[in-house]
């Protein structure tokens, strides 16, 4: 590996603060829903720390409360649920949560003092809209970035070898450039500083060996590609 690999998961659990708990009172159900988290993202991205010895960095809140994977601009930032709270409530979310955890990433990637390459795990559903979704695995990366571009190009052709009848697909079923915490650290680091990946992952492997298998050949791919 040329790169050194740093592993986030930024839909990693669907948990709610004591001080935020009324806010999904009645509706609880909703938080175990995809809507609410990533399941088997968590799981993946902990495998991958330890394979490839990288440091780790998790958020546990639920994504209805604020939405680490979206600039602060976005309207999708809070969730009807959190859409209504004060703007001191928000802003205390935005510092404790977002914000610490932004931080820590960007602090550890500068602490490392060498390019990196940044995977941030994630799970979709098998569906969306009513139709199924034709996508196994997703490789999502800025097309006009040469560091990541190269890299997955080449991991994407190892996990295709290793994972034959798998659906191996770039910038599916989401763009890379699409707003997120991997365009939000293109904006700090250069090309050569910097690869941002989001490997998306079919829920529908999800608590079944074949997430075991993926997740070792996707180990096997960064470490031999990256």
């Amino acid at each position: 590996m040329k790169l050194a690999p740093i592993i986030t998961c930024e839909h990693a659990g669907n948990t709610v603060p004591e001080r935020y708990a009324k806010l999904f009172h009645g509706v609880e159900s909703v938080l175990e829903s995809h809507r609410g988290w990533d399941p088997g993202a968590e799981g993946v991205a902990h495998q991958l720390a330890l394979q490839l010895k990288a440091p780790l960095h998790t958020c546990r809140t639920t994504r209805l409360l604020i939405e680490p994977n979206r600039s602060l601009g976005n309207h999708d930032l809070f969730s009807e649920f959190s859409a209504d709270l004060s703007n001191a409530e928000k802003d205390h979310l935005v510092q404790n949560i977002y914000v610490a955890y932004r931080h820590a990433v960007v602090a550890n990637i500068l602490d490392i003092g060498a390019p990196v390459v940044h995977l941030s795990i994630h799970t979709f559903t098998p569906m969306w809209n009513g139709e199924t979704r034709d996508v196994d695995i997703g490789l999502l990366f800025d097309p006009e970035r040469k560091l990541e571009s190269d890299c997955c190009a080449r991991m994407s052709a190892m996990l295709k070898k290793n994972l034959a009848g798998y659906k191996i697909k770039m910038n599916e079923p989401y763009r890379g450039i699409d707003d997120g915490f991997t365009t939000f650290l293109r904006t700090h680091f250069r090309d050569q500083e910097y690869a941002g990946i989001e490997i998306e992952i079919n829920q529908k492997f999800v608590d079944t060996p074949a997430l075991q298998k993926i997740t070792a050949e996707l180990s096997r791919s960064i470490a031999a590609t990256c």
